[in-house]
């Protein structure tokens, strides 16, 4: 058994579907001397008056879907599991109209956005960003209906499309400014207050997404000083946990943090950095407890030191 573990702990997964990096971080826990149970997200019925007592006291939250996930952690936070990452800060990186207002309020560096609420005033918003621009799906991962508009002819069509799906959620209207950056963007993985990988994400030859999931693939990323600083400023900013904090850079050298995801996929960052990503999750957790991870920082501790 691992020295780091005086007493064998179980840590909980949470998941809807077993992925390469799911299997690692169970197998790294072990290798740590915990036990592990997984739990499937699609087979729970929870009770909000009694708390499970078949739940670890802490569980690693590893949903693909964002609202299973997220409500899943919602209660049993409320019950008293410790969740890896909280409910408050999934929810923050599920939404990127959050993750970006946290952002611009505690002036972490990132891109120009302007958000509508309809149609009729979707246009105008991308045209005062000014084309080319992004729009995005505020819930959403993967690059999926992340779009470039180019022209006022793409927008309509883009806007009309958005229309016609008959969600709600898709009646609001997220648009950033298209950055002049190489054909690449930053993946820095934190966990807790250290960042553990720093990579590239190259993107396709066909494509400007970097996703690895879309293709893209992963180069080694020297960790400087101002990169550094930016991530772990963003990862605070948001309420520390395992994150993926991805960077994009100007031509002018300028970091701009674009979003934080909350529960990172790392297999193609893995394959980039000798460090084992899965490791330093499970000593994370296996350390975790009610007082045994860092606290949030609140609000006024990230204003003074903005």
């Amino acid at each position: 058994m691992n020295s780091e573990v005086s007493e064998k702990k179980t840590i909980g997964i949470l998941y809807d579907r077993i992925r390469w990096e799911e299997k690692e971080i169970s197998r790294r826990l072990e290798e740590r001397g915990a036990s592990v149970q997984m739990i499937d997200g699609k087979l729970q019925v929870l009770s909000l008056d009694t708390p499970e007592e078949a739940v670890p006291a802490v569980v690693l939250e590893r949903c693909v879907s964002f609202y299973r996930g997220l409500n899943i952690a919602s209660v049993l936070e409320a019950q008293g599991v410790r969740m890896v990452n909280s409910a408050k800060v999934l929810d923050i990186c599920g939404n990127k109209l959050a993750t970006s207002l946290l952002l611009s309020r505690h002036n972490v560096p990132s891109p120009k956005t302007v958000v509508a609420f309809s149609a009729e005033s979707a246009l105008q918003a991308i045209e005062s960003m000014g084309y080319p621009c992004v729009m995005k799906p505020i819930v959403g991962s993967w690059g999926r209906q992340v779009v470039p508009v180019r022209d006022r002819e793409t927008a309509e069509a883009l806007i009309e499309l958005r229309e016609q799906q008959g969600d709600s959620i898709q009646s609001i209207f997220y648009v950033q400014e298209m950055i002049n950056r190489p054909p690449r963007d930053i993946r820095c993985i934190t966990v807790g207050e250290n960042i553990v990988a720093s990579v590239y994400r190259y993107a396709p030859a066909d494509t400007w997404k970097t996703n690895v999931a879309l293709g893209g693939h992963t180069e080694a990323c020297p960790l400087t000083r101002e990169l550094e600083d930016t991530v772990l400023k963003a990862s605070r900013t948001i309420g520390l946990g395992v994150l993926g904090v991805d960077v994009m850079e100007k031509q002018d050298g300028q970091l701009l943090v674009h979003e934080v995801n909350g529960t990172v996929e790392f297999k193609g960052a893995q394959a980039a950095t000798t460090n084992s990503i899965a490791d330093k999750i499970a000593q994370y957790a296996i350390s975790a407890d009610k007082e045994g991870l860092a606290a949030e920082p609140s609000v006024r501790e990230i204003e003074a030191e903005a």
